[in-house]
């Protein structure tokens, strides 16, 4: 069986997965995307377009 992943933003916007059975990371909260491994780097791939931290874009 495939496992389930939920993409995960921190405060910085950064990205990153965690299994949706897993409790959440502190400073992380659920993007609302979840799905397959594949799926969820893809989407990310697509919304995180500057790596730069939010703090060193402001």
């Amino acid at each position: 069986m495939d496992a389930t992943f939920r993409v995960v933003r921190n405060d910085e916007e950064q990205y990153s997965i965690w299994p949706v059975d897993r409790d959440l990371p502190a400073g992380w909260r659920a993007e609302g995307t979840t799905g397959g491994e594949p799926e969820c780097l893809a989407h990310i791939e697509t919304v995180w377009t500057d790596l730069r931290p939010r703090g060193a874009r402001d």
